[in-house]
C-alpha cells in the first residue's frame, strides 16, 4: 500500500503541520478526503480563523460542531472550524457541579473578555476539540489543520502548560476555601492586585477574584482532561505530518518542528511537500532530439526541468531528517484549490 494511504486507512488521529502559505489547510482537506473514499469516517478541523477549509470542500461557512460534506465517497467526511470561546464555554458547563457555577462564569467579564484571547487558549481548545471528537467514537479518523509552525508547537504543549497553570500556587490561593477576603492570599500576590487595581481598576480585580471562586472544584476536570489530551497526541495511532514547500524558508521551518517533534519523543510520519514543479518529458528526457525548430520549446522544458531538478535538492536534507517518513509530492497546479475536485486531483497524486 502506498505509505501515505497506509496513514489514512490506519491511523485515528492526523495532525498536519507547516509554515503558513504552504497549503497545509488543503492537504488536510485531501487526508480527509481520502480517508472518506478509503470507506473511513473521517473529520478535518482548523483553527484557522480564515475559510481557506470550507472554501476548498466548497461549502460556504463551518461551525464549531462537524458538518457532513456531500460526495460520492464510500465513507463520510465531516468538518469544522474551532469556536475557541464556544468550546471553552462548552467546557465549562461539562465541569461546574451546578447550572449557577456554570453560570457565574460565563457571565463574568473577566471570562467573557479573556476567553478566546488568552495566549494558548486556541491551542488549547483545539486539544479539546480533538479529544471530545476522538472520544465520541464517531470519527475513524480526525485530521486536524494546525496554526503555522510555531504555533502548532504551542498547540502540542498547551495541555502541559494548562496542568502547570492550574498547579500554580497563585492560582491554588486564589482557590483557598477561606475566601473571606483578599486575606487569603499571600503578601506577594496582594502587592500584584494592589498594583493592577490603581491601573486597571478595582472592579477588573475583582471580576479575577470571583472567576476564581466561581471556578472553584472544576480545576481536576481540567487537570485530567488536559492528562487525556497528552497521552492522545503521543500514542502510536496518532500521526504527525510535516508541511512544506520547496521555498528555502518553509523547509526550514519543517525542520525546526521536525527537531522540536524529536526532543518529545515524536517523529513525523509523513512529509508532503506541496507546489513543487513537475518535469517534463519524463526524468531522461532528452531535449537534443527535438526538432530545430522547437528550440524555443527544448529551452523551456530544460529551464523547467532544472527548476523541478533545484527544487528536490532543496528538500533532500528534510528528507534525510525525518526518514523513514512518507514522502508526498503535489505539484504546482495551474490554479488554487478551491473545491472538492481540486482536492481529489490532489489526492490522486498523493495517495493513488
Amino acid at each position: 500500500m502506498n505509505p501515505l494511504a497506509a496513514l489514512v486507512a490506519e491511523r485515528s488521529v492526523i495532525v498536519c503541520c507547516g509554515a503558513g502559505g504552504v497549503g497545509k489547510t488543503t492537504v488536510s482537506a485531501t487526508f480527509a478526503l481520502a480517508a472518506a473514499l478509503a470507506g473511513r469516517r473521517a473529520c478535518v478541523v482548523t483553527v484557522d480563523p480564515a475559510r481557506r477549509l470550507a472554501d476548498s470542500l466548497g461549502v460556504q461557512s463551518l461551525p464549531n460542531t462537524p458538518v457532513e460534506i456531500d460526495g460520492d465517497w464510500p465513507g463520510h467526511l465531516h468538518a469544522l472550524m474551532l469556536d475557541t470561546k464556544g468550546t471553552f464555554d462548552d467546557l465549562i458547563h461539562t465541569y461546574a457541579h451546578s447550572t449557577e457555577q456554570a453560570e457565574g462564569i460565563l457571565t463574568n467579564r473577566l471570562y467573557q473578555n479573556l476567553a478566546g484571547a488568552l495566549s494558548g487558549t486556541q491551542e488549547y481548545m483545539a486539544m479539546e476539540k480533538l479529544h471530545e471528537l476522538v472520544e465520541s467514537e464517531a470519527f475513524d479518523v480526525v485530521v486536524v489543520d494546525t496554526p503555522p509552525t510555531r504555533n502548532a508547537l504551542d498547540l502540542l504543549d498547551a495541555p502541559r502548560r494548562l496542568t502547570r497553570f492550574l498547579e500554580n500556587r497563585i492560582f491554588r490561593a486564589l482557590l483557598m476555601p477561606t475566601r473571606v477576603s483578599l486575606r487569603a492570599v499571600g503578601m506577594a500576590t496582594q502587592a500584584v492586585l494592589r498594583t493592577v487595581s490603581k491601573v486597571a481598576g478595582a472592579e477588573i480585580v475583582q471580576d479575577a477574584v470571583t472567576f476564581f471562586q466561581d471556578f472553584e472544584g472544576m480545576e481536576e476536570g481540567f487537570r485530567v482532561r488536559a492528562a487525556a489530551v497528552r497521552q492522545l497526541l503521543a500514542d502510536p495511532s496518532t500521526a504527525y505530518v510535516l508541511v512544506t514547500s520547496p521555498r528555502p524558508d518553509a523547509v526550514t521551518e519543517a525542520g525546526y518542528f521536525a527537531e522540536r517533534l524529536a526532543e518529545r519523543g515524536l517523529a513525523p510520519a509523513a512529509l508532503v511537500v506541496n507546489r513543487i514543479n513537475p518535469r517534463f518529458g519524463g526524468t531522461h528526457a532528452d531535449p537534443s532530439s527535438a526538432a530545430a525548430q522547437l528550440a524555443d520549446l527544448e529551452a523551456n522544458l530544460a529551464a523547467l526541468n532544472e527548476a523541478a531538478e533545484r527544487e528536490e535538492g532543496s528538500y533532500a536534507a528534510l528528507m534525510a531528517q525525518v526518514a523513514p517518513a512518507a514522502l508526498g509530492r503535489v505539484p504546482l497546479f495551474g490554479q488554487d484549490v478551491h473545491d472538492l475536485g481540486g482536492l481529489r486531483r490532489a489526492a490522486d497524486f498523493l495517495f493513488s
